[in-house]
């Protein structure tokens, strides 16, 4: 599928995934869920609506608590009337099939983890680029379009590959949110942004609907939202973001990007800062440097 390194630097990686056409080896957990009802069951349990969704189209999509925080952000995919594949960040499959098993009585869907590979193609001349995978999937970042590609064998075409910590400084910049870095089982969907890719408010219910319509109706607010920082080597995960004194936030993923000649950043920051703002950056208790909070996407 790919060669043994990806053949270029984190520099050159990120000009091509933002510039031409870049590849990326990337983790999924991949979950198929397959029997005469499985459309019934999962559109009680996704916040997407399968029910506008042709063979060989694929949504993001939550799978949430009853309260209405998330158990997982991913990926639904239909290849059939009855035979859907679900891919979600790597490390959380488990909870994905624990949390759909719970709600799974007397109905004929059966649900598979699969080891699949899965490629991610970023970059302007995305589209042009020739493959195969068993999905293909349209990826339309804030500031970056790409596409997806899972199967249980992968080829891509002409294309750079990069290393992973290149994608990470375009995941960042788009603000795109990560299972185990920007969301959890503690995260409110409105608050890491998304919602609008994720949740469908007219296909009926679903399982943790009552608290994201409720926020949405309300204009989406919460007590803290994803905001962008962009400084200096001192923002890493966990780092304290002050201002005036005060803690506002705190540092979810972090990457040098060589191409804006900074490190950027992803945190939640409180709904009272309203970015553009500087900050004071400390991961120790102690306040040594100044960085800027600014909206999602983080630009040039």
């Amino acid at each position: 599928m790919t060669p043994d390194a990806a053949t270029v630097d984190v520099a050159s990686g990120e000009a091509a995934l933002t510039e031409t056409v870049g590849a990326v080896e990337i983790a999924r957990d991949v979950v198929l869920a397959v029997g005469t009802d499985a459309a019934t069951f999962l559109q009680g349990q996704l916040s997407t609506d399968l029910a506008v969704m042709a063979d060989g189209d694929s949504s993001w999509t939550l799978v949430l608590q009853p309260q209405g925080k998330i158990d997982v952000h991913g990926r639904v995919t239909r290849r059939a009337a009855d035979d859907f594949v679900l891919d979600v960040d790597a490390g959380w499959g488990d909870r994905l099939l624990e949390r759909l098993s719970r709600f799974l009585l007397r109905v004929d869907c059966t649900l598979t983890p699969v080891r699949w590979q899965a490629v991610a193609l970023r970059g302007p001349a995305s589209a042009s680029v020739a493959a195969t995978a068993e999905v293909d999937a349209a990826v339309d970042w804030p500031g970056s379009v790409g596409r997806d590609l899972l199967g249980p064998e992968v080829t891509v075409g002409d294309a750079t590959w990069c290393p992973p910590e290149a994608l990470e400084i375009v995941r960042i910049a788009a603000g795109v949110a990560r299972m185990g870095s920007e969301m959890d089982d503690s995260t409110i969907p409105a608050a890491a942004g998304v919602v609008a890719g994720s949740v469908s408010f007219t296909k009926g219910c679903f399982v943790g609907q009552e608290l994201v319509a409720r926020i949405d109706s309300r204009g989406g607010n919460t007590p803290e939202r994803l905001c962008g920082v962009v400084g200096d080597e001192s923002l890493m995960p966990g780092a304290v973001l002050r201002a005036g004194g005060i803690e506002v936030g705190r540092v979810t993923s972090a990457a040098t990007s060589p191409g804006r000649g900074a490190t950027i950043a992803l945190a939640y920051i409180k709904r009272a800062v309203e970015p553009p703002v500087d900050v004071l950056v400390g991961t120790d208790g102690s306040d040594a440097a100044v960085a800027r909070v600014v909206a999602l996407p983080i630009g040039e």
